[in-house]
């Protein structure tokens, strides 16, 4: 049986599991629950999440290189030691071509069960864009603007889930990656995307005595009210069996937000991770009207959203070995 004659096999057999949730999908798409449980997984707090969300936003802007960056960094590194997590930046030089110098850029690895030699990661990046590229005004591009959604949501997700993985029970060691540059973009026409985990993945290859790292989840433009997420090609074609788990989880959990269905393809950081042989998934919401506008502020974003991804990220967690 070819490989897409498999997929489709699959998707068609396991749209049995979700078919329950594809109905109720459509009335969850398009507004918040009002249910003050629909904002926790467990002792997740999504209330929480959003507010470190908020913080970190209130920081400015996190471009590669800049102070904004740096100060990142130093709030974040004290927020996962306090909770127990060993914190290593792992440094390299970005050059882009439409720039004269180099920039200091630093991936940040933040380890759960260190001596553990198999282990998962969940990434996403906490680079801000340059510019505001889909403002319709040219003139609105180059002012400061908060990525909330893109670049912010995934610090703020892990930040509240450090407060809970000294609790949760795991087979495996964790890490939380977060990838500089991964949209370091001042000329779409000639600057690269995805510098930090091409370099992460580039590390990984050459290491011959580092983890084993048998999985991944990246989460990318997830925390949007009303967000939804069908299966990413890329990831189907490349970890398609990791697909099946994690979206057979959220069918159990009646996580309703996931839908079992082809989505678009996208470009992202799961791409390098794959490459260097790591089954990487990119949980991401393709309908977020706000994607790189000044819009994009923390009020478009959901305890809610970040609570149903909760939900599957740490039941994952303790089945995966």
């Amino acid at each position: 049986m070819s490989r897409r004659v498999w997929l489709f096999v699959t998707v068609g057999l396991f749209a049995i599991l979700g078919g329950v949730l594809v109905y109720f999908n459509t009335l969850d798409a398009k507004e918040e629950s009002s249910d003050p449980a629909a904002r926790k997984a467990g002792p997740f707090d999504g209330d929480r999440a959003l507010a470190y969300l908020s913080s970190v936003c209130d920081l400015g802007s996190r471009v590669c290189g800049s102070e904004g960056m740096t100060k990142q960094q130093e709030l974040l590194r004290k927020h996962f030691e306090k909770h127990g997590a060993k914190v290593t930046l792992q440094k390299f030089e970005g050059k882009q071509p439409s720039q004269d110098k180099a920039v200091p850029m630093a991936n940040m690895i933040v380890s759960w069960h260190p001596k553990a030699e198999r282990r998962v990661i969940i990434c996403g990046h906490y680079d801000t864009r340059p510019i505001a590229d889909q403002e319709p005004n040219f003139r609105d591009w180059t002012k400061p603007f908060a990525s909330a959604n893109d670049g912010t949501t995934t610090v703020g997700f892990l930040m509240e889930l450090a407060h809970h993985m000294k609790d949760l029970k795991t087979q495996v060691g964790v890490d939380f990656v977060l990838f500089d540059a991964e949209e370091f973009i001042h000329d779409k026409n000639r600057d690269k995307y995805f510098l930090g985990s091409e370099h992460f993945a580039a590390e990984y290859k050459k290491s011959k005595d580092g983890p084993k790292y048998v999985a991944a989840i990246l989460l990318d433009l997830f925390a949007g009210k009303g967000a939804t997420y069908p299966v990413e090609n890329n990831s189907a074609w490349q970890a398609g069996e990791l697909c099946k788990d994690f979206w057979g989880i959220a069918a159990e959990l009646e996580v309703k937000s996931f839908r079992w269905e082809p989505g678009p393809e996208v470009l992202d950081d799961h791409i390098a991770l794959n490459k260097a042989g790591i089954p990487c998934i990119d949980i991401i919401d393709f309908d977020y009207k706000h994607w790189h506008r000044l819009s994009d502020t923390p009020d478009k974003c959901s305890a809610v959203s970040m609570a149903n991804v909760a939900k599957v990220v740490m039941a994952w967690l303790q089945k995966v070995k």
